[in-house]
């Protein structure tokens, strides 16, 4: 990314067959392209981003920026499509300027945490920022809506709830030319008041098959470009934890409470045809579906911990950067839940933190040198200082992250 213009990688479909298409454009051209070139009307969408719908004589241009951020929400359990690179975006793209930095992905980096935490790595100067996102037009607009420097960051879109999508990301990461040294897996799904389960594009349940199965193939897959970097003093991968999924705290004990149970339903495939969508077997309850998938992340990281540390050197971590009670994770609740949340957390429990206070965490555990130490859950008490946290028994039963390891490769078809 140049400081006069940008290269924007799209999705593009034909005959069945999804194509990440390269366009190397200004920046202005892309903006007036957009917001004046464009008659599109804009709706919310289900999760992480907004539906576009283009006119009939739009651009070529346009119709690949709606193909990339035009979904509907799921309502049944759908196959992805086959997803292939063509050969004209295999060539890197990175600068001299821009080599010299540390390179971080961030996933469900458009807004909330993970624009916070991209905008203080970006400032830094020390970081390129790689926004891992499904909506490419959000992302873009948020990056310059918070003032992100232009050579700061690219945008490469990622639907963690496609598998397919997942494997089109890291290949679209390596033929960037640029090499790894942070993961940062941060997205998520929340749907609190869903009474029926929505699926990804490979059938799960979209809370788990997104936060804990999309981001458990992204991990896997770029561990090979993390192991394999030649300068290892700053090789980490992170997944942020949730409070509400370690019941050894008070926010861990309101209910439904997270329970992994014998991980029966994962098994079956979170079908609801098979299986339960649920993944202790039980009956669908969208606020204990997201808590059970911050135990797999927390799992997942200890997981990785213990295979693959000692003999790579890389450092994975966790955290819980505290209640940003704001923040857009809570835009599928109750509005009466959304208005009296932040103050709760304000003025009665007084943990309360801010995006920005967030971000600047989060930013932390990826390049804070004292902050390196492997297979810690992170936390930072009322004065902002970190400490190692405790888990609870089940987010640290190492009987159990083994078998949520095992059966997740099948699921994922790394088995």
């Amino acid at each position: 990314m140049g400081q006069h213009g940008f290269t924007a990688l799209f999705p593009v479909e034909n005959a069945g067959v999804s194509y990440a298409i390269r366009y190397n454009i200004s920046r202005a051209d892309y903006v007036q392209r957009v917001t004046s070139g464009i008659t599109a009307s804009v709706q919310p969408s289900a999760f992480l981003g907004t539906k576009i719908s283009v006119c009939k004589g739009a651009s070529v241009l346009s119709r690949a920026v709606s193909a990339s951020i035009s979904r509907q929400p799921l309502v049944a359990p759908i196959r992805a499509q086959g997803v292939a690179a063509p050969a004209d975006t295999k060539a890197p793209t990175t600068t001299k300027k821009t080599d010299t930095k540390s390179t971080v992905i961030i996933t469900g980096a458009s807004s909330g945490l993970g624009l916070a935490t991209a905008k203080v790595l970006a400032d830094s100067g020390e970081w390129h920022v790689i926004m891992a996102c499904r909506d490419f037009l959000k992302a873009e607009r948020a990056a310059r809506a918070v003032g992100m420097p232009k050579d700061s960051y690219t945008v490469i879109h990622c639907d963690l709830s496609s598998l397919n999508s997942v494997k089109q990301f890291v290949d679209n990461v390596r033929q960037s030319g640029r090499p790894l040294d942070v993961l940062v897996c941060n997205a998520a799904v929340y749907l609190p008041t869903a009474k029926e389960p929505r699926y990804t594009a490979d059938g799960f349940e979209l809370s788990v098959g997104t936060n804990h199965l999309g981001h458990f193939l992204l991990a896997n897959m770029l561990m090979e470009d993390i192991q394999h970097k030649e300068n290892d003093t700053n090789r980490r991968v992170i997944i942020v934890g949730s409070i509400t999924g370690n019941t050894n705290t008070i926010a861990g004990n309101v209910p439904p409470k997270a329970n992994l149970g014998d991980l029966r339903g994962l098994a079956g495939g979170l079908d609801g045809v098979r299986s339960s969508v649920m993944i202790d077997g039980g009956e669908f309850d969208g606020a204990k579906a997201y808590k059970d998938s911050k135990v797999c992340n927390m799992l997942t990281m200890q997981e990785m911990h213990r295979r693959f540390h000692e003999k790579t050197g890389v450092t994975f971590a966790s955290l819980y950067p505290g209640c940003i009670a704001t923040t857009g994770l809570f835009r599928e609740h109750y509005q009466l839940f959304r208005t009296l949340f932040p103050p709760f957390q304000k003025y009665i429990t007084k943990g309360y933190v801010s995006e920005e206070e967030a971000g600047k965490r989060l930013a932390q555990v990826v390049s804070d040198p004292t902050l390196n130490k492997s297979g810690v859950y992170w936390s930072w008490n009322n004065q902002s200082n970190s400490f190692e946290n405790e888990l609870s028994q089940e987010a640290s039963d190492a009987e159990k992250a083994k078998k949520l390891w095992e059966i997740s490769e099948k699921l994922v078809n790394l088995s």
